[in-house]
């Protein structure tokens, strides 16, 4: 499975990880993706959105 968003193409981010005796190590942040029906050109499909795609209504979720 890909970490990317359907509609807006989110994927990973990298970044560090701080800790409390400020050693850092490397780390990966990951979207939010979930797995909804989706209509594309009027057709039902199963495919990856972010939670920020589905709480701003970019995507037309099956019923």
């Amino acid at each position: 499975m890909a970490r990317r968003c359907a509609i807006c193409g989110k994927g990973p981010a990298a970044g560090r990880s701080l800790s409390h005796s400020h050693i850092r190590s490397h780390r990966r942040f990951l979207p939010n993706l979930q797995k909804v029906r989706v209509l594309i050109g009027g057709v039902g499909r199963r495919v990856n959105v972010c939670t920020t795609c589905l709480k701003s209504r970019r995507v037309a979720r099956a019923v």
